[in-house]
C-alpha cells in the first residue's frame, strides 16, 4: 500500500501489481498450509504455482469464483506489466486495487479468521484523488481512447497496443484461461481499426459488473458476472472475427483424468464412470475433451464436470440406481433392427 500511495511514479504501477499478486499467492498458500495441503511439489521440490494454489483454494477451501476472478485479473495484469509494455490508467488501477483489497480481506477473514484492517491502519489503504468509476464506463472509455490512438497520423500505436494488453488481462475476471498473445493483440487492433464495437471485440468484459460501496478509505469494490452476448471459442491461430475468444490452453481447462476426477469425488473409478454416463458428462464439451496424440487418445475433464457431479451427489442422487442402470457392465441399448423386407 505504501507503493500505491507513493509520490514517485517511476515503476509504480508495475510494483503495485507485483506486490498485489504476491500477496494473493501468499494468502492462498497460507490457507492451504493451514488445511494441511502440500504446497511443495514432491518431484522437483519447488513451490506450487499461483494457478495451482488458486485452483486448490477454489476447489476445496471456500474461495468463490468472483474472488478467484479478481485474483486472476491481477495476476494477468502483473504478467503483462512485468513482461511487456502496458498502460493502466490511474482510476482503473484504483478500482482494481480496491477490488483486490476487498477480496483479500473477505477471504482472509473467512479462511484464516484474521482481520486486515486491525493489522494495517486505514490511512495506508489505497486512496486516490479520483473517485472510483463504474467498470463499464472505464472500459468503454479505454476502448474509445484506443480507437483514437490508432487513427492514421497519431503515431501512438505502441500505447494503443499497451492498453489493449491491459484490457485483455482484465478478462481474468470472467475466464479461467487468460493468456495474452501478440496474435490476440493484432486481431483486436485490426478489429478496432475496422470500427468494431467494444462488445464485439471484448465479449467477456461485457459480462462483468462492479459494485462500489462506502466512501473514503472504507470503500469496497466487488466484481460480479452479468448476462452478456454469446461467446464462441476458436483456435489460437484462427484469424477470424474479433468476437471469437481464444481457447488458449485446453490442457489447462481439462486438467483432470478419469482417475483424478473419481478421487476428488470420493468414488471408485467404475462408479464415477456410471455417474458420468448418467449425467452425460462425456457428451458435454464444457466438461469433457478428448486429446489425440497420434494413435493415443486421452479423456480429460474440467472443473465443470467435477462441479456437476459433486452437485448431484450432494443433492442425494441414488448411486445404487445409477450403478444398476449405467455401470460399466451395462450395455447401451441398441435400436431395434428392421426386419428384412421380403424378396
Amino acid at each position: 500500500m505504501s507503493t500505491f500511495n507513493s509520490y514517485d511514479d517511476e515503476g509504480r504501477v508495475c510494483s503495485v501489481l507485483l506486490h498485489l499478486q504476491h500477496a494473493c499467492e501468499m494468502l492462498l498458500k497460507a490457507v492451504l498450509v493451514q488445511n494441511r495441503v502440500k504446497v511443495f511439489d514432491e518431484e522437483n521440490g519447488k513451490s506450487i504455482s499461483f494457478d495451482r494454489a488458486l485452483h486448490l483454494c477454489r476447489q476445496d477451501h471456500g474461495l468463490t469464483e468472483a474472488e478467484a476472478g479478481t485474483m486472476r485479473m491481477i495476476d494477468a495484469l502483473r504478467d503483462a506489466e512485468q513482461h511487456w509494455f502496458t498502460v493502466v490508467e490511474e482510476d482503473v488501477l484504483y478500482l482494481q486495487t480496491r477490488a483486490l483489497v476487498t477480496v483479500f480481506d473477505m477471504y482472509l477473514k473467512r479462511a484464516l479468521d484474521l482481520d486486515l484492517s486491525s493489522r494495517i491502519p486505514a490511512r495506508v489503504l489505497p486512496v486516490s484523488t479520483k473517485p472510483p468509476g463504474d467498470f463499464d464506463f472505464l472500459v468503454d472509455r479505454e476502448y474509445r481512447l484506443i480507437g483514437e490512438l490508432l487513427k492514421p497520423g497519431k503515431r501512438k500505436r505502441d500505447e494503443a497496443r499497451a492498453r489493449i494488453r491491459a484490457l485483455l488481462a482484465m478478462e481474468g475476471l470472467a475466464a479461467e484461461e487468460v493468456q495474452i498473445s501478440e496474435k490476440d493483440i493484432n486481431r483486436i487492433e485490426k478489429a478496432i481499426k475496422a470500427g468494431s464495437e467494444m462488445g464485439e471485440v471484448f465479449p467477456r468484459l461485457n459480462t462483468i459488473a462492479s459494485t462500489i460501496e462506502g466512501d473514503g478509505p472504507a470503500i469496497t469494490v466487488h466484481f460480479s458476472k452479468k448476462e452478456g452476448p454469446p461467446v464462441k471459442f476458436v483456435a489460437g491461430d484462427d484469424p477470424q472475427a474479433a468476437a471469437a475468444v481464444r481457447q488458449v490452453d485446453l490442457q489447462k481447462k481439462f486438467h483432470m483424468g478419469a482417475t483424478e476426477l473419481a478421487k476428488v469425488l470420493k468414488l471408485s473409478l467404475p462408479r464415477a464412470l456410471a455417474l458420468r454416463r448418467y449425467l452425460k458428462i462425456d457428451d458435454d464439451p464444457s466438461c469433457h475433451h478428448r486429446f489425440e496424440f497420434g494413435s493415443s487418445k486421452h479423456d480429460r475433464f474440467s472443473d465443470n464436470a467435477r462441479n456437476k457431479m459433486k452437485a448431484a451427489l450432494e443433492e442425494g442422487i441414488d448411486m445404487d440406481k445409477v450403478w444398476k442402470e449405467h455401470g460399466p457392465g451395462v450395455q447401451k441399448k441398441q435400436p431395434a433392427k428392421m426386419a428384412d423386407a421380403p424378396a
